[in-house]
């Protein structure tokens, strides 16, 4: 436990340059607190004391903004930075050195049983405000930007942004060279250009 303890911390020094030192990861850095209670409450959801372990989640929650399920699995060195309306799932899974910005959510969809949340590989980030919704995989060492909504699975060493995400890098290359996220066609003027085009058409053959 104290080895565990001592990897978060220096996993959390190690991304963060304004962590100046252990003690104030320790007993100022939400998401720390948020990992180290999620570990206790965790065993207890093991050895089936499901309430128990269901009360200490709760009470993080409140006290730090970061909900994390204590069915969820966890590796070391998780760094939930910032912290506040993080919320980690039941049957999620992170591997380890992964990096979580505020707002992210590793959520389920519908109300089946079993695996139903989304499980991260090794080192991967997720920016601020991003949704990761069913029971995929995103691959080792991926990033997710920040607001962007994943609904199927990432490959390792890719980068995905938007909303619903689309892959745009991998192996440090890019995907698709339209990059160009502001001037995106809308389809909806597409249509009405189309119906106007029509009706100029019809018009010209009513007047010949």
């Amino acid at each position: 436990m104290f080895e565990q303890i001592k990897y978060d911390i220096n996993a959390i020094k190690s991304r963060d340059p304004a962590a100046r030192n252990s003690a104030e990861v320790f007993f100022l850095y939400p998401g720390f607190k948020a990992v180290f209670w999620y570990r206790i409450a965790h065993k207890l959801y093991k050895n089936k004391h499901f309430f128990l372990a269901r009360w200490i989640s709760q009470r993080v929650r409140n006290k730090t903004g970061i909900e994390i399920h204590p069915g969820a699995t966890i590796g070391k060195g998780l760094f939930i930075d910032h912290g506040g309306a993080v919320v980690i799932g039941e049957t999620a899974e992170i591997g380890d050195d992964c990096t979580i910005y505020q707002g992210v959510t590793l959520g389920g969809t519908g109300l089946h049983k079993g695996k139903r949340h989304p499980t991260l590989g090794n080192g991967v980030l997720v920016g601020a405000g991003a949704k990761i919704l069913g029971p995929f995989k995103v691959g080792d060492n991926a990033k997710i930007a920040a607001g962007a909504v994943v609904l199927e699975p990432i490959p390792e060493n890719s980068t995905a942004v938007g909303v619903p995400a689309r892959v745009v890098k991998r192996n440090g290359k890019k995907v698709n060279a339209e990059m160009d996220q502001i001037h995106i066609p809308d389809p909806i003027s597409q249509e009405f250009c189309r119906i106007q085009k029509q009706l100029e058409e019809i018009e010209k053959k009513i007047k010949d």
